[in-house]
């Protein structure tokens, strides 16, 4: 094969780039791929280049005749490592069935690429390899085993394209895991995070609010929802100033009006979402919820059910040591909603379990002390108001003479919180469901906190290098899907036998090097290579693979 100079016309500017042809076993003929990006001809124009088209066609002239003699090949600043780790999220996109769905919006909007071609490469460039957009652009995509034809311009447009209409998108994707797989809407996991950016002014989207890392940079709020088996269902983005509260709300009665999703659902969630408004939402539309309550906002009279040792049953270790102890009880408790304007009580019957985790009292006693000491050192000190930070709920300020403020330790606020160190809440409409299973559905919850911990770790969610909004939007696009693949992958196809980070490890690790007429596979054996070599069959523990080899693993059906 050869190579040649490639001509693309975008919004008026005309882009070079040196393609390589060769042999596609797939579609038994000839296709290409990108050897190298040149830029555009207006930009050598501008910069003194008399013919951008002539200059680099002397290259290419060059390349094919060093290619026809036979000369030695130098070092390129491109890796000879392939990637190929990425087939099990092909072979489960497959499944999915995405791609004629996909293609209609190219008939639509008339694309000078393959929409579909350039989201699927972006979710494996992600699992693989994340970056930011120019790297995997450059660096990353290049070192796909499949070849994808698309310019950076082109895979930003598209990325902002797939972003300003995620919600589509997350809706196609839902509907189809539906019936490709099955979804458990039964019980509905939701939880909110928030993503910063390192820049220094907010925007219509990027607002400055509460970060999960303490940051005072602007932050986008995301919120996830997954199924009964933790499939990731739906995804919400949302400013960072914004409360966290109504986007539960909004998530699930979209996704119900979007994917005619019927019958009875059971919210669950954490503290942090757990409301009036978001009870009563979900008793206005038939469905349940269960969510945590933080037990120092009771009332007193609660607090002392809470606090009484009668009626707590102990879970303990095989070795006996405590695990927890818990009691429940259902009763009518008090909520005040707003209904046409105004504020109205109502009394809601719920079911309520109470926990006592003895580690956890401990954990919690340690950081109030810690915060306890702060709080009596800045007293000391005379610190100002601003400095107290957190530890300001510890400390008692009144005005004293002179207007100058007096600050002293509030130790009944410390011996509070000392108090309920350890119990947690959970309240529920299903009054008919099982202490243990209110409480095995509530810690289900740490799902959805790995799918986040995917997002931020493994996917490299942040930073954020993309300013436009639908850009930003696109870019959290990939990262779900990359998640959901991932999700399906473990759960439906290996049963849930391996971690994420097992997964991901196989999927970054799994590259071949070209040797001649051959390939050479570089990863190093492992329990998991071991499991789906013999699950599929396929030659992964092979040291040299030929090019059949891999398009079998390519191609791969589970």
């Amino acid at each position: 094969m050869a190579y040649f100079l490639k001509k693309t016309t975008l919004k008026g500017r005309t882009y070079l780039s040196i393609c390589e042809s060769f042999y596609n076993h797939d579609k038994k003929g000839t296709a290409h791929k990108t050897f190298k990006s040149l830029g555009s001809v207006e930009t050598h124009l501008s910069n003194g280049m008399t013919d951008p088209a002539a200059f680099y066609q002397e290259e290419v002239d060059a390349l094919n005749k060093s290619r026809a003699a036979g000369k030695t090949k130098f070092i390129t600043g491109r890796s000879p490592l392939l990637h190929i780790g990425y087939f099990p999220l092909k072979s489960v996109l497959e499944k999915l069935k995405i791609k004629k769905y996909v293609d209609f919006f190219n008939l639509a909007y008339n694309f000078e690429f393959d929409l579909y071609e350039l989201m699927s490469s972006l979710v494996f460039a992600r699992c693989v390899n994340p970056c930011s957009k120019l790297r995997t652009f450059h660096d990353v995509l290049p070192n796909l085993f499949n070849s994808y034809d698309y310019s950076y311009d082109q895979l930003l447009d598209g990325l902002s394209f797939l972003g300003a209409n995620y919600l589509k998108f997350t809706e196609i994707f839902t509907v189809n895991t539906r019936e490709a797989y099955g979804l458990d809407t039964s019980k509905t996991y939701f939880d909110c995070t928030n993503f910063y950016f390192e820049i220094d002014r907010e925007d219509d989207f990027r607002k400055k609010g509460p970060s999960k890392e303490n940051r005072r940079d602007p932050i986008i709020g995301l919120g996830l929802l997954l199924d009964g088996d933790q499939i990731p269902i739906g995804m919400e983005l949302y400013p960072g100033n914004e409360s966290e509260k109504p986007v539960i709300r909004e998530v699930i009665e979209s996704l119900k009006k979007r994917n005619s999703i019927t019958g009875k659902t059971v919210h669950v969630a954490d503290k942090g979402l757990i409301c009036a408004e978001n009870i009563a939402f979900a008793k206005k539309n038939g469905d349940g919820y269960l969510f945590s309550k933080s037990v120092k906002s009771l009332p007193e009279t609660e607090k002392k059910w809470v606090l009484l040792p009668n009626g707590y049953k102990t879970v303990r270790d095989r070795s006996g040591k405590e695990l927890y102890r818990y009691k429940s009880c259902v009763d009518k408790f008090q909520y005040t909603v707003t209904h046409e304007g105004q504020r109205v009580a109502v009394k809601v019957t719920e079911k309520r379990l109470v926990t006592y985790n003895p580690d956890l009292a401990a954990k919690k006693r340690f950081e109030i002390n810690k915060m306890a000491e702060k709080a009596k050192l800045l007293c000391l000190s005379q610190a100002k108001r601003d400095d107290y930070g957190e530890t300001g709920k510890y400390v008692n300020f009144t005005d004293g003479q002179g207007g100058k403020a007096r600050v002293a330790v509030n130790q009944e606020a410390i011996d509070k919180d000392l108090k309920m160190s350890g119990y947690n809440l959970l309240v529920t409409s299903e009054t008919d469901m099982s202490d243990d299973d209110i409480y095995c559905t509530y810690h289900n919850l740490w799902r959805i906190e790995e799918s986040f911990r995917i997002m931020k770790t493994d996917l490299d969610a942040r930073p954020v290098y993309l300013q436009k909004e639908n850009a930003i939007k696109g870019h959290f696009l990939i990262c779900y899907l990359a998640v959901l693949l991932e999700r399906l992958f473990q759960f439906k196809t290996l049963e849930n036998k391996f971690s994420a980070l097992e997964i991901f490890g196989f999927i970054k690790n799994f590259m071949v090097v070209k040797a001649e007429s051959r390939y050479v596979n570089t990863i190093t054996d492992s329990e998991f290579i071991v499991y789906l070599a013999e699950k599929t069959g396929l030659p992964l523990r092979n040291c040299y693979l030929s090019e059949t080899n891999i398009q079998t693993i390519l191609n791969c059906k589970f």
